[in-house]
């Protein structure tokens, strides 16, 4: 199992609309992926105050698959159409990062 994570870092003078993201472009990029997605998780950055700094992103994105190779057959066909609704929620150049999935078990208590 493999994970891609979109990370958009956040910046003085930097545009990021979220309900923009949430409502249209996630929908969006989860109907043109199809099957090949399992899941697909939204982290938006929160500021929570003392003693805890701000968020260092806008939004941390991740898509579960197989693996990395039905990931991009999934994606290459919709390219194009995905990065073009970009410039609709953000000016923030993202940051994309694959990693492979290792399930951690808790202790028994």
């Amino acid at each position: 199992m493999i994970k891609v994570t979109v990370l958009y870092p956040k910046g003085a003078g930097k545009r990021f609309d979220y309900g923009y993201y949430k409502n249209v472009h996630i929908p969006l990029a989860i109907r043109l992926l199809g099957p090949a997605v399992r899941s697909v998780t939204v982290e938006r950055g929160l500021e929570p105050g003392a003693p805890w700094p701000g968020p260092a992103f806008f939004v941390i994105t991740g898509f579960t698959c197989e693996t990395i190779e039905a990931y991009t057959q999934a994606l290459v066909p919709h390219m194009k159409r995905l990065q073009d609704d970009v410039a609709n929620f953000t000016d923030v150049e993202a940051i994309i990062q694959v990693s492979d999935i290792v399930e951690i078990q808790n202790s028994p208590q």
